[in-house]
């Protein structure tokens, strides 16, 4: 792939610099955004580019002469003057061979790169811990010179100790955020033993039969370009809700949810208050406390020594002593009205609510989350159901799973955790969008993972429709961005202002299973494809 496309063209009002140039082309010769070119250098070095920009120009002064030249607007005639023209291309520095930066010079020839070369420019061929996260189609639509190339992450950027976390954003639906963090998660499932895994099923059964084969859309062939098995995933266990009448809270078939018993995939989870009043704070992640009224309330809940709840035992009980305290109250730090907020909260998650019971039937396939995975084993997936759960709940659900993990990697429970454990929520939003009060109790934990959980291990992936919505904190941490689709409205906003403007306009018709992927290793970002997923997919 040598052949000389055009030369890189210096003028005084567009000069190469250390960073950028730019260079003339045939305005038949088809480029697209993201293609690498190589551009020949001082002292036998090569320095390579991506394209970011394409423009085409003529020798017309302006707008007017062309009109002009088509007999003052006549749309029927063909312009008797013949218009020189040409493209010419914006391109951004990422190597050079020989560690020579100085602008590229005039008139220096500029070819396509090779395999090789392109692998060599963008970072890949230092890639020491490798991990499929796509491929890539470099010079597309040109005949005779498009090249498909599988593209791997650094473990070590996504997984610790480098760098952790995976945030990833795009509209509902066409973006297929699920399935590419799904994807992900297979891969390292295959390539790294150490590492165990919590996904939250949030949307309808869209998660709950990732232990089966996908039937309708064979991707096989891609999966193994990819080094991949392309089977589904392994060691998958899930959990739903306990509901009324030895029922599972989810949308699974009730002929699914007893197969899924009888084979023992599935357990209903439910909370016990000696157990689990600890975890009532996760009930106020949306509650505006800050007097800390509602922490003073808890603090007492949980104190064992408290006389007004050191002898309760049950939820129905606890919520029979907090209308006593709301009628009367039980201090001066605690005022009635606050123990009637309080009062308010708790009924309405917890009364009549199956998910709270005095006790657990083990021989009814039930369970207590924290029991499940606080012995969670290497290269297992538990799948946790919270979609047919009110939002307050899949607060409450997802705060105690991370709280349990924290508690697990801290050493709290006399086992040995795997090395890594990844948490993949989808709709981070609910939990950690920029309006989350601050002294909310989930956002402080995912907070807290974002930022020491990649010394302990806990690595976050999450994923949401707008980057804009989540929490700084959260996305600054994350080592791995993936964009996918995505409005003009969306781009406009700080969180893309360091992309290309053209890099922003293609964001907005990225095809499914597009996504664009920006990591620490790679030295520029990358549009890449993925496979369809290899577990099972309901099609409504």
């Amino acid at each position: 792939m040598s052949e000389v496309i055009g030369r890189v063209a210096a003028t005084e009002k567009f000069p190469a610099t250390m960073d950028k140039f730019y260079f003339w082309t045939d305005a038949d010769f088809r480029l697209n955004a993201f293609d690498v070119v190589k551009v020949e250098h001082i002292e036998g070095s090569y320095t390579f580019g991506t394209v970011e920009n394409i423009f085409h120009i003529t020798d017309a002064k302006s707008f007017l002469t062309n009109y002009i030249s088509c007999d003052f607007g006549d749309t029927t005639v063909v312009a008797p003057t013949l218009r020189i023209g040409m493209n010419y291309v914006e391109v951004s520095v990422s190597f050079n061979t020989k560690n020579i930066y100085t602008p590229v010079k005039n008139d220096s020839p500029v070819s396509l790169a090779d395999t090789i070369e392109i692998e060599q420019a963008l970072g890949l061929d230092k890639i020491k811990n490798k991990l499929p996260c796509g491929f890539l189609k470099m010079y597309e639509g040109h005949t005779g010179y498009e090249i498909t190339l599988p593209v791997n992450l650094d473990a070590q950027f996504l997984l610790g100790p480098e760098g952790a976390h995976l945030n990833i954003s795009g509209i509902s639906g066409l973006a297929a955020k699920t399935s590419y963090a799904m994807f992900l998660m297979k891969s390292v499932q295959e390539k790294f033993s150490d590492c165990a895994f919590i996904i939250f099923n949030v949307k309808g059964k869209d998660l709950m039969a990732i232990h089966k084969p996908n039937e309708v859309d064979n991707s096989i062939p891609i999966y193994k370009e990819l080094n991949l098995s392309g089977e589904p995933f392994e060691n998958v266990r899930y959990y739903a809700p306990r509901d009324r009448d030895d029922r599972a809270a989810c949308y699974l078939s009730q002929s699914d949810v007893e197969d899924y018993l009888s084979c023992g995939l599935l357990k209903r989870f439910a909370y016990v208050y000696k157990d689990d009043r600890e975890s009532l704070e996760m009930l106020f992640a949306d509650i505006d406390d800050t007097t800390q009224t509602m922490d003073s309330i808890i603090s007492k809940v949980i104190d064992e020594h408290d006389v007004d709840f050191d002898d309760i035992s049950t939820w129905e009980r606890f919520l029979d002593k907090v209308n006593e305290l709301a009628q009367r109250g039980n201090s001066k730090e605690i005022s009635v009205l606050s123990w009637r907020k309080f009062k308010r909260i708790v009924n309405k998650a917890i009364k009549n609510d199956q998910l709270f019971v005095d006790r657990i039937e083990p021989e009814d396939f039930e369970c207590r989350l924290e029991e499940e995975l606080k012995d969670i084993s290497t290269g297992s997936v538990s799948v946790i159901d919270i979609a047919k759960l009110a939002t307050d709940k899949q607060a409450f659900v997802f705060g105690d799973v991370l709280k349990t993990i924290y508690k697990l990697k801290l050493g709290e429970y006399d086992v040995t955790p795997p090395s890594k454990i990844i948490i993949f929520v989808d709709e981070l939003n609910k939990f950690a969008s920029k309006d989350t009060t601050k002294n909310s109790p989930i956002l402080r934990q995912i907070l807290d993972v974002a930022e020491r959980g990649r010394s302990l291990g806990i690595i976050l992936f999450g994923a949401e429709q707008f980057r804009s919505n989540i929490h700084p904190r959260v996305t600054g941490n994350c080592s791995t961005l993936a964009f996918g689709r995505t409005n003009v409205l969306e781009t406009t906003t700080k969180d893309y202002s360091a992309l290309p403007s053209t890099y922003k306009n293609i964001l907005t018709r990225l095809e499914q299973g597009e996504y664009v992927i920006q990591n620490p290793i790679f030295r520029s970002l990358l549009k890449v494809r993925f496979p369809k997923p290899a577990y099972k997919q309901f099609k409504d």
